[in-house]
């Protein structure tokens, strides 16, 4: 499986925000980020992924998502789905929220390292920082790594939705609105 960040915290660019991330599996990483974040325990990390095959790896696809990642992914959507057992032993989450980020740095590193529970980064309740210049002073020193980049995000987060075998929930709105959601479905 993917090794290659094990017991590394980054902070690296995407198409929506900055993330703090760390390999899914990596209960030393994970720990870190909630720390630095002062992120209370019962908000979960999202999982970013490379690709449709990494999210298959650890959440239970429907007609419905898959609809959806075909449609959306890469790019600002977020599908809180049924983990896979694998994911509900290791860290616990019965359901986990994966994306496929439309940035070729955040790509490149999930190809090489796997699926990544990652956060905006901020102090919890803060608003997003997505200035390279002003994350690296202030995170410097607190994480294994900052990728620097000339890209740049959108600064809006992604469209948040729920599916479960018989509904979709949206929780939060961004860039994709409800109304795209149900039309991607309905065909």
């Amino acid at each position: 499986m993917w090794v290659i960040l094990m017991n590394k915290v980054i902070i690296f660019p995407t198409d929506t925000v900055y993330g703090i991330g760390t390999p899914i599996f990596d209960i030393e990483g994970i720990n870190r980020i909630y720390e630095i974040k002062k992120r209370p325990r019962n908000k979960v990390l999202a999982c970013l992924c490379a690709d449709i095959n990494q999210i298959d790896d650890i959440a239970i696809l429907n007609e419905k998502a898959i609809k959806l990642i075909n449609k959306f992914m890469p790019g600002p959507l977020t599908l809180i789905l049924k983990s896979k057992d694998i994911v509900y032993e290791k860290i616990g989450y019965k359901t986990i929220g994966v994306r496929i980020p439309n940035n070729e740095i955040a790509l490149n590193i999930l190809k090489e390292n796997g699926p990544m529970l990652t956060t905006s980064v901020n102090e919890s309740g803060n608003v997003a920082l997505n200035e390279y210049a002003e994350i690296k002073d202030k995170y410097e020193g607190l994480v294994d790594y900052i990728y620097d980049t000339n890209t740049n995000s959108s600064n809006i987060s992604s469209t948040v939705v729920l599916i479960d075998e018989f509904d979709i929930k949206i929780l939060r709105e961004g860039e994709i609105s409800l109304e795209d959601i149900k039309n991607t479905i309905k065909y």
